[in-house]
């Protein structure tokens, strides 16, 4: 007895389906990483150009604390800054210590949160700090803290 395959009523099969242009398309297997690459790229450079601008302009050489650091609050900072020769700047304009005090009460009129940066070169004498903090709390400011470099605590 012999077998054959005999031919299907649809008329060719496969090939006579491309030729008749109903031909079904795999689905792409491939994921397409040019947008996401294009995405990366752009938020790289946000972040270049915006990393410089978070830090705070004053050059200077921080005591080292193992403290942790404190949470980000919802308004920006203010930070006063005490460099190495002793000027005192308010966030990065100087400000002469005389016009400390009434500038210092100004802002405090004019912010609803009481919570200031002191940064403070660490070659400075004990007495310049606190004649700043002191002038800080007699403006109102009585959440004042401390910046410093984070050191890693040693083993032990």
């Amino acid at each position: 007895m012999a077998m054959g395959v005999a031919p299907s009523g649809s008329g060719g099969g496969v090939a006579a389906a491309r030729r008749r242009g109903r031909a079904r398309t795999r689905p792409m297997s491939e994921i397409n990483v040019t947008p996401f690459v294009d995405v990366m790229l752009v938020l790289l450079i946000i972040f270049m150009v915006a990393a410089p601008l978070l830090t705070a302009g004053i050059e200077l050489d921080l005591p080292e604390s193992t403290a942790e650091a404190l949470p980000n609050p919802d308004e920006p900072p203010l930070t006063i800054s005490i460099d190495a020769a002793g000027a005192v700047f308010v966030q990065e304009d100087r400000v002469d210590r005389a016009q400390l005090p009434a500038r210092l009460e100004a802002i405090a009129e004019a912010r609803p949160s009481d919570t200031v940066f002191l940064r403070a070169d660490r070659g400075l004498d004990y007495g310049s700090v606190m004649a700043v903090m002191g002038t800080l709390s007699a403006a109102g400011f009585r959440n004042i803290s401390l910046v410093s470099d984070q050191r890693v605590a040693p083993p032990g």
